[in-house]
């Protein structure tokens, strides 16, 4: 799927893979781990890129449906974790047209580096859809990148504030902001940081 958010990945997309899938996920999600879902439930990983994460959850037991419009990281996604039980769907932001198709909410919503490739009206856009898609209860994670642009990206300057407001309007409340430094050693000696935050419905 093009989407104007997947600008530069398809690209770079055979040297991401493998810097993907080497990122812890307990280290990278240090600050959110407590709010992660425990029993099994039905969770929906946007901008999933190589699975990395939707796996961690399968593994656990939970029903995982990944959405990665970039082809060549949700194929590879397909083939590293085709032992884990996990859907995958060519679809993405701001309007995730194939998903809102479909009968039944989720209960966790992850979205780990993918907001700050919208820009203002998209994301106005899309945190009403995001919040259609949450069963009562359900908890929205989401991270944004603050720092260089890599070249050839699409990226933009977003705060949790903003972000903040948005979800209020769209019925969900904030829980939990926390602002990290990048635990990619290249990514932090150049100034990436992140702000990691939770929202319940």
């Amino acid at each position: 799927m093009n989407l104007p958010g997947t600008a530069g990945y398809v690209e770079t997309a055979e040297r991401l893979i493998p810097r993907y899938e080497a990122l812890d996920f307990d280290e990278l999600h240090a600050a959110m781990l407590d709010l992660m879902p425990e029993k099994p439930l039905r969770l929906l990983d946007i901008g999933a890129g190589t699975g990395r994460d939707a796996a961690c959850f399968a593994t656990e037991g939970h029903q995982v449906t990944a959405v990665e419009p970039t082809d060549a990281l949700r194929n590879a996604g397909i083939r590293l974790h085709a032992d884990h039980d996990i859907e995958w769907i060519d679809d993405g932001l701001p309007d995730l047209a194939t998903i809102k198709g479909r009968e039944g909410a989720f209960d966790h919503i992850l979205l780990t580096g993918v907001w700050m490739h919208l820009e203002k009206t998209e994301r106005m856009r899309a945190m009403p859809v995001l919040a259609s898609l949450m069963a009562p209860g359900a908890r929205l994670m989401l991270s944004l990148r603050h720092g260089p642009v890599p070249e050839g990206r699409r990226m933009f300057e977003v705060t949790g504030a903003e972000t903040a407001d948005l979800a209020a309007k769209a019925g969900l409340t904030l829980i939990r902001e926390r602002h990290t430094e990048s635990i990619q050693p290249d990514n932090r000696a150049q100034g990436v940081h992140w702000t990691m935050l939770a929202f319940d419905r």
